[in-house]
């Protein structure tokens, strides 16, 4: 009841709620990214989602245009030339995740869920293992149980089993506990940072 129903009415109002309660805030960040590096603001980036189909995520841009196709490819730390000075600052503080909330609304993700990959990182689709397709069952989210346990520096294998054990652990209280996580680790900034490539 709660994985089929619940899960997306919540999804679906608390994602509405907040782009409204937040439109100050999403309206300030978007000013000054316009303002400090031109446009565009939203950073459009195709990932995969539920049951492996692809979807364009949204984020408020923290690097200079181009910079997927820059030295550096999909890593970026603290030292990263590429991000820009407002970018900097939305990264550590993950205010540049907030425009998925739309991606929420329309059904392309959800609050809690695995991470959606990129179509080619950590690898392309068609590599991935039955298993490891799994984690494609629910729809992606902005944290889940990979994020609680390493975020970023979890390599892929592992960050993908994790994904699998939530999909079969599925539950509101799981859910709950790893909103409540990931608030603590926002707040510690805890494995917030690239520092070694994670495949």
């Amino acid at each position: 009841m709660y994985k089929q129903y619940i899960k997306r009415l919540l999804d679906i109002v608390f994602s509405a709620a907040g782009l409204v309660l937040l439109s100050p805030v999403l309206l300030l960040i978007a000013g000054l990214v316009r303002y400090s590096s031109g446009k565009p603001v939203i950073f459009r980036q195709i990932r995969i989602g539920r049951d492996g189909k692809t979807f364009p995520m949204y984020k408020f841009r923290t690097m200079v245009v181009g910079a997927e196709t820059a030295e550096g490819g999909v890593y970026s730390d603290r030292n990263d030339r590429r991000q820009t000075k407002i970018g900097k600052l939305l990264r550590i503080t993950s205010l540049d995740e907030l425009p998925q909330l739309i991606n929420i609304l329309r059904g392309e993700m959800s609050f809690i869920g695995p991470r959606p990959p990129l179509t080619y990182h950590p690898w392309p689709l068609e590599n991935y293992t039955q298993r490891q397709l799994r984690m494609f069952e629910v729809r992606p989210g902005i944290t889940g149980w990979a994020q609680v346990h390493g975020r970023k520096q979890v390599e892929w294998n592992r960050r993908i089993e994790l994904n699998i054990w939530y999909i079969d652990h599925l539950s509101f209280l799981l859910d709950c506990s790893i909103f409540f996580r990931t608030i603590a680790a926002l707040f510690s900034r805890a494995d917030n940072e690239n520092t070694t490539p994670t495949v």
